[in-house]
């Protein structure tokens, strides 16, 4: 098949040599059309639910991609994201898949989305990097620290272009927060906010049968064996440190993120980490209700993690302060600025946080030109790293020291055994 320039992906290109052809024929796009069927990527969906759903609708709307396959083990999300694809392209032709195994076998496919729980994120995505396909997988990039960093070496190994599901990096409000902080309009940096929101309680559950049409077996996976109870699952799951890491790892994973781009810290992070925070006494869920961190970096910079008691704030979101001024910005859009004078260099549309449209363009993109994602796996781990060593202080109650060459908690055996996790069988990185 003749290729076109923007269409030589790694897995064309691979194919091509294999078979004997060595290398594709370039063929200018005009000949075919931007968007002839010859020159479309093709994409795989794996876990279709809420925010897999959110996601699935805007790769939609590309029309330089077609949606092949679709695989979820619940079978009503599996339903719905098929009806979504087939309804989008006036066929049936969606196909479904309970095991994502049988989604990567396929030769057809280029790219992948993984929009699963957090648990699965680092198995799925090295998987989908073994069988050739590039990712767009959701936030954070990982369960633990050592799962992040074998996600990073492994998409190092195979060149796969990897997009983090951070798409506040894509949303002009954030991203010009963040140009603030790092131009010297508001002079040395000293403190990075992240503002969350609470974590939420449960009272304990009744043990259930898994509905019919779900496989939850699969769902656990790698996690500990655990009687089903539907709070366990779906979009509860991220309140269990076995399956996430409550709010510090869903919020944090855009927040810390943030905060680390401004600082120009994106390849390291902070070497020490202390607060406090109040756990659930009883019931299901076991992640931290409210909290505070104060990680501080090796230069003096400190980002301290909120929960959402601080008096008279407003939304999530970033807060940069230099020893010359303030930005801020919050998930409405809304950006504050202190000399205000910074605000009329804004020159941006207003977009909150559900604005995904540019984060998936730049992955898109970044497959067909092989270029870098604006959110990488080692930023992402990096920033993702944050959260998890936020939550290990946490646990055990007591300041931390981290080596950010490393990647080891300094004279403590106990929080360095918290960096990874063993996996149920048969699973493993």
């Amino acid at each position: 098949m003749v290729k076109t320039t923007q269409n030589i992906t790694r897995r064309g290109f691979i194919c091509a040599a294999a078979a004997g052809f060595g290398v594709p024929t370039v063929v200018s796009s005009s000949v075919f059309g931007k968007n002839a069927p010859s020159n479309r990527l093709t994409m795989g969906g794996i876990g279709i639910g809420g925010q897999g759903m959110h996601n699935l609708k805007n790769f939609l709307q590309c029309d330089d991609l077609r949606v092949l396959a679709v695989c979820d083990v619940d079978a009503a999300h599996l339903k719905r994201a098929k009806d979504e694809v087939d309804r989008t392209y006036g066929n049936g032709d969606c196909a479904t898949y309970n095991d994502f195994r049988e989604l990567l076998a396929r030769p057809d496919i280029d790219t992948v989305l993984i929009a699963t729980p957090d648990h699965w994120h680092a198995l799925t995505a090295i998987a989908a990097a073994k069988a050739g396909k590039d990712i767009y997988c959701e936030k954070p990039i990982s369960l633990t620290i050592a799962e992040g960093r074998a996600v990073v070496e492994v998409m190092k190994r195979y060149g796969t272009v990897y997009q983090s599901g951070t798409q506040r990096r894509s949303i002009g409000a954030f991203r010009f927060a963040v140009d603030v902080a790092r131009s010297g309009m508001i002079g040395r940096l000293h403190t990075l906010h992240a503002y969350y929101h609470n974590g939420p309680t449960c009272p304990p559950q009744p043990v259930q049968a898994p509905p019919e049409g779900f496989d939850y077996d699969m769902w656990l996976g790698p996690a500990p064996y655990e009687p089903y109870t539907p709070r366990r699952c779906h979009g509860s799951f991220r309140w269990l440190y076995d399956y996430s890491g409550g709010q510090l790892t869903d919020l944090g994973a855009h927040f810390n993120d943030l905060a680390q781009w401004a600082n120009g810290s994106q390849l390291t992070g902070p070497v020490t980490y202390e607060g406090w925070a109040r756990f659930p006494t009883e019931g299901l869920f076991d992640t931290p209700v409210q909290f505070e961190i104060t990680a501080t970096y090796s230069d003096g910079v400190k980002m301290i993690c909120h929960d959402e008691t601080e008096p008279g704030r407003g939304p999530r979101g970033n807060k940069f302060e230099g020893d010359a001024g303030w930005v801020s910005v919050d998930d409405n859009g809304k950006v504050e600025a202190r000399p205000e004078s910074i605000l009329a260099t804004r020159n941006i549309v207003q977009q909150g946080y559900g604005y995904m449209m540019g984060h998936h363009r730049d992955f898109l993109d970044c497959v067909r030109t092989r270029a870098t994602t604006i959110a990488p796996p080692e930023v992402a781990h990096r920033s993702t790293t944050t959260c998890h060593l936020s939550n290990i202080c946490l646990r055990l109650g007591r300041k931390i020291t981290w080596d950010p060459q490393h990647e080891q908690v300094v004279g403590d055996d106990e929080a360095n055994q918290m960096l990874s996790r063993a996996m149920r069988a048969p699973w493993r990185l």
